[in-house]
């Protein structure tokens, strides 16, 4: 197969860095088209002081700056956002929010999807929300009767992937950030790290180091909160940035419990 694409799907600004940098930049070095689909443009992702916060719209305006200089460090092919406020996502009409994302699925037509887990890493209700919708998206895609804007033909995509931490990720980050806690409803949310044996692909990514780190380095806006990653020692630099850690949703052309290493085994 040729023409090979891979898409993003996710919730804010520097999603696609910490999370997926070397994914990204690897398969773009191979010549895959990359594109990332963001929901939101991080409008309350302020880490100075409250007196500074330029509020919601600027900042949705520089974050959004700051991921188009990401973009280029990881040759992203396109970026497009859903226009959903950071934060209110998970109140978001579900059926709107599928409708826009099936519209980007039938306009660039991907072989292969990232999103979130379930469990939104750390519980965050964006991450749910848009792993969520996503995989509702994909089944919607392939319908020819459901509704989406434009005049796209249906499209099927072949495998779905949602990005999972190991337990060396997550303890490796809460070195540098303390607790990854958040209280939703009253009810406190922790990372949930995944055990190996759950984890069907390992994505080898060391060689993208420093593309990872400076794509992660354009997020300036949220650099106050990011300073801790210098400082850790570099093996654990290496824990984070040389392999990235995927549980295979579907596949419509592989299985099995042999460890993939490559998102488009079975495609190529």
């Amino acid at each position: 197969m040729t023409d090979l694409k891979l898409m993003a799907i996710l919730a804010h600004p520097d999603d696609e860095s910490l999370g997926l940098g070397g994914t990204l930049t690897k398969y773009a070095a191979e010549g895959i088209e990359t594109y990332l689909v963001c929901a939101t443009r991080g409008e309350r992702g302020w880490f100075g002081e409250a007196a500074a916060y330029p509020g919601p719209a600027e900042l949705g305006r520089i974050r959004q700056a700051e991921l188009g200089s990401a973009a280029k460090v990881l040759s992203l092919r396109e970026v497009s956002f859903l226009d959903y406020i950071d934060g209110d996502l998970d109140q978001a009409d579900p059926r709107e929010a599928i409708g826009k994302i099936v519209t980007h699925l039938r306009r660039v037509r991907p072989q292969v999807v990232i999103t979130f887990d379930p469990n939104g890493d750390y519980g965050h209700p964006d991450h749910i929300a848009v792993s969520q919708f996503t995989t509702a998206a994909i089944v919607a895609a392939a319908d020819p009767t459901y509704p989406a804007d434009g005049d796209w033909p249906a499209h099927r995509v072949s495998k779905l992937y949602y990005r999972v931490p190991t337990h060396e990720e997550q303890t490796t980050y809460e070195t540098a950030f303390g607790d990854l806690i958040m209280h939703i409803d009253g009810v406190e949310r922790r990372a949930v790290a995944w055990e190996a044996w759950a984890i069907t692909t390992w994505i080898d990514t060391l060689a993208h180091w420093p593309q990872i780190w400076s794509a992660v380095s354009c997020h300036r806006s949220q650099l106050p909160g990011y300073q801790q990653l210098q400082q850790l020692s570099e093996a654990e630099q290496e824990k984070l940035w040389a392999i990235e850690t995927y549980y295979r949703a579907f596949s419509l052309v592989n299985g099995g419990r042999q460890i993939e290493q490559d998102l488009f085994g079975g495609l190529r």
